[in-house]
């Protein structure tokens, strides 16, 4: 990982992964936070390559899912979310089926003009993918996202999945590994957000539209979609007057917008004792018999 770009007297201008800073961006209170945080994140580290020395295969014990829930270190995360999702066992039973997708030619040319629609318009803000870059990410995304269509022709290409398979490209670093986590998120996780008819992103799209915290992506491959439920509860719990000061539908969005930017969430370490400890016990079981519902009201007012 290349060394955060500095601005004078104020600290990294652009963070690890490539995005840049906002003009208003607290520097001193993200530096105050950061200087506790980093004997924290050492001593997950040790623990996680101890981990990972005996049990190789992340089998999901409840050792694995309390470690996931405390963070997975950023030199083990691309690893840890291919184990625990299942991609890398369905990319070990599908050697070079990646590949094969790009060489064929059949459905290529409408849902190549999709994508590339949307390429320039995938984080502006991430010095990674501007046509500057070396190497560029936009080639990376672009093949991951004309696999997927390819794989999953129900689904081709949908707005919005090119920021998903932006994020995982940063993380893993490769292709092959984006496009089969991709398939686990798009197929298994998050059931239905990018079908044709979206029922799924329409029940959910509020909770999901501003989280991009890696903790919450880490729980998101270990234990699926009620991550996000657990943390727009918390979310919601935590600021329950502010958002009632709200008086139309765009002043919510904006104050959401604020919430998921503030001081409150930048506190990672607290913020996901809070994520697993407030709302209670939440299910899948419990989040599934609620999608239903909405599934079948939904359906009834098309």
């Amino acid at each position: 990982m290349q060394p955060a770009e500095r601005s004078p007297a104020r600290g990294p201008r652009v963070d690890p992964y490539g995005f840049e800073r906002p003009e208003d961006f607290d520097y001193a209170a993200y530096e105050e936070f950061l200087s506790a945080y980093l004997v924290v994140l050492t001593r997950r580290a040790l623990k996680w390559s101890r981990l990972l020395q005996e049990n190789g295969g992340l089998n999901r014990t409840s050792t694995v899912k309390r470690y996931v829930r405390k963070g997975i270190p950023l030199e083990h995360r691309a690893h840890v979310w291919l184990a625990v999702s299942g991609a890398q066992a369905w990319m070990e039973r599908n050697p070079g089926y990646y590949q094969r997708l790009l060489q064929g030619e059949e459905g290529k040319s409408e849902l190549e003009e999709a994508i590339r629609t949307d390429l320039n318009r995938t984080f502006p803000d991430n010095v990674k993918f501007r046509k500057t870059a070396q190497p560029c990410l936009q080639k990376a995304l672009f093949n991951v996202l004309l696999a997927y269509g390819l794989h999953n022709r129900s689904v081709g290409y949908c707005q919005g999945m090119n920021f998903i398979a932006g994020y995982l490209i940063l993380i893993t670093k490769n292709e092959e590994e984006s496009f089969w986590l991709l398939d686990a998120l798009i197929g298994r996780i998050l059931p239905d957000y990018y079908s044709p008819a979206m029922l799924g992103l329409k029940m959910d799209q509020e909770v999901l539209a501003e989280l991009t915290v890696l903790r919450i992506w880490d729980c998101l491959f270990n234990e699926g979609s009620k991550i996000i439920f657990r943390v727009a509860l918390t979310l919601i719990k935590q600021h329950q007057a502010f958002i009632l000061e709200a008086t139309s539908v765009p002043d919510i969005c904006d104050k959401f917008k604020q919430i998921t930017s503030g001081s409150f969430v930048m506190e990672c370490h607290t913020f996901m004792q809070k994520v697993f400890s407030e709302p209670g016990s939440l299910s899948m079981t419990t989040i599934t018999r609620l999608r239903e519902n909405c599934r079948a009201a939904l359906l009834a007012q098309r």
